[in-house]
């Protein structure tokens, strides 16, 4: 492979990487805890754009449980949106590691 055709293929490669970003950002996990009683939607680039409480988990006599609730779902959401983004980031990369990507 020459240089010409090495650097045709990096381009490319960062073109469908801007791409998957893009389609990351646009595409939405949903976390949840409690039996869907706590959910956190959130972006695959990871921004929070939704939290919705059940009643029954908001208790002002019982904060602390609230609080672990509400750990679970967003580390349940963020879990799903880094696999959603590997996924689709090895698919550009055709499964090579590349450090600081994902």
């Amino acid at each position: 492979m020459n240089q010409a055709q090495l650097m045709a293929q990096v381009k490319k490669m960062q073109t469908e990487m801007a791409r998957a970003q893009e389609e990351l950002a646009a595409t939405t996990v949903t976390g949840s805890a409690a039996g869907g009683q706590v959910t956190i939607e959130m972006t695959c680039d990871q921004r929070v754009t939704k939290v919705k409480l059940g009643a029954d988990v908001v208790d002002p006599t019982d904060v602390e449980t609230l609080e672990d609730v509400l750990l679970v779902a967003f580390n349940d959401a963020i879990e799903k949106a880094s696999e959603a983004s590997q996924k689709r980031m090895s698919s550009v990369t055709g499964g090579m590691h590349i450090p600081g990507l994902m």
